[in-house]
C-alpha cells in the first residue's frame, strides 16, 4: 500500500511553491510519493492563456526533477473533466493506494463551487495547506462551514489512513508568494521552450502531444 498525495491545477506553470508545499505535505502526511494532476482544463479557469498541456507536463516534470513528486496528465486518459469524477476513477484504479485529496486555502475558499465537493470530501481525507492572503476567506467559506465539524488536528496528521470520513486537516506552512498567475505575468509565454515538446507522462508512461 502506498500513500499518495493529489494535488491538482493546470500547474501554467508549476512553480517552486507548488513543489513546497509538496514537499512539506509529504513530510506532515508521510506520503510516499505526490502526484500532481496537471489537468487537460480546469472549469473553472478560462481557456485563453492556457499553455498547452504537453507543455505544462514537461515543466512540472522538469520542476520536480529528484522528488518523490510525479507530475501526470492521466485525467486527459481518464477523459474526467470534473475532480470528483477524477478521484473515483483513481481509486478504481489502484484499489491498493491510499489516496489524500491536497489543496491550498485558496481553493478551500471555492471549494463549494466545485461540483459534488460533499462527494469529493466523502470520497477521501482533505489537507489544506495555508497560502497568505486566502486563510480567512478559506475559514468563512460555505463549504468550510459544512467541513468544520470534520475538521482534525494538524498533530494527528500522519495518521490520516485511519480517519473516518469526511476528514479534513489544515496544515499551516510558512507564507510563499509565487503564484502562476504572476509568472505568467512577467512571461507570458514561458511555454514557448516546449513547443515541439512530446513528453512522457511519469504515471501512465503515455506520450502526451
Amino acid at each position: 500500500m502506498k500513500r499518495i498525495g493529489l494535488l491538482g491545477g493546470s500547474f501554467n506553470p508549476a512553480h517552486g511553491g507548488h513543489r513546497a508545499i509538496s514537499l512539506f505535505a509529504a513530510k506532515a502526511l508521510r506520503l510516499d510519493e505526490i502526484w500532481w494532476l496537471v489537468s487537460p482544463g480546469n472549469p473553472l479557469k478560462p481557456k485563453a492563456g492556457m499553455a498547452p498541456l504537453p507543455a505544462r507536463l514537461a515543466h512540472a516534470r522538469k520542476l520536480a526533477r529528484r522528488t518523490p513528486i510525479r507530475p501526470t496528465a492521466i485525467e486527459a486518459q481518464l477523459r474526467t473533466r470534473y475532480t470528483i469524477d477524477s478521484l473515483k476513477a483513481l481509486r478504481r484504479r489502484y484499489p491498493r493506494h491510499r489516496f489524500v485529496w491536497l489543496m491550498g486555502a485558496d481553493n478551500l475558499a471555492q471549494f463549494g463551487q466545485w461540483r459534488d465537493w460533499r462527494g469529493i470530501a466523502r470520497t477521501m481525507p482533505i489537507a489544506v495547506i495555508a497560502r497568505p492572503g486566502y486563510d480567512e476567506a478559506a475559514r468563512g467559506s460555505p463549504a468550510m462551514s459544512w467541513l468544520r465539524r470534520f475538521v482534525r488536528p494538524a498533530r494527528q496528521s500522519a495518521d490520516w489512513t485511519d480517519w473516518r470520513l469526511p476528514a479534513l486537516v489544515l496544515l499551516r506552512f510558512r507564507p510563499d508568494p509565487r503564484s502562476a498567475t504572476l509568472l505568467r505575468q512577467a512571461d507570458p509565454l514561458w511555454h514557448r521552450e516546449y513547443s515541439e515538446t512530446r513528453v512522457r507522462d511519469p504515471l501512465t508512461r503515455r506520450m502526451i502531444v
